[in-house]
């Protein structure tokens, strides 16, 4: 997990998360990493529209947000 927060923190890129919050309930989230610590980001999440704390272990699953228009068979 750790290298691609670190990639996308690098490149500026947004992920889609999917992350459990300490009370269990699960959202899915877009957020802009701006910092990495040993256990947690600091991000913009555009779900709240402001600077978020998450803790890395309740990521679930991170994945890049592709860029609109993006089109992985264009030649």
């Amino acid at each position: 997990m750790n290298p691609l927060l670190t990639r996308c923190l690098k490149e500026n890129n947004p992920l889609e998360i999917i992350y459990m919050a300490d009370d269990h309930g699960l959202s899915q989230r877009k957020i802009q990493v701006l910092a990495i610590s040993r256990t947690h980001i600091k991000a913009f999440c555009f779900l709240r529209r402001q600077k978020r704390t998450f803790k890395i272990s309740n990521i679930l699953s991170a994945s890049p947000v592709k860029p609109k228009g993006y089109n992985r068979h264009a030649n």
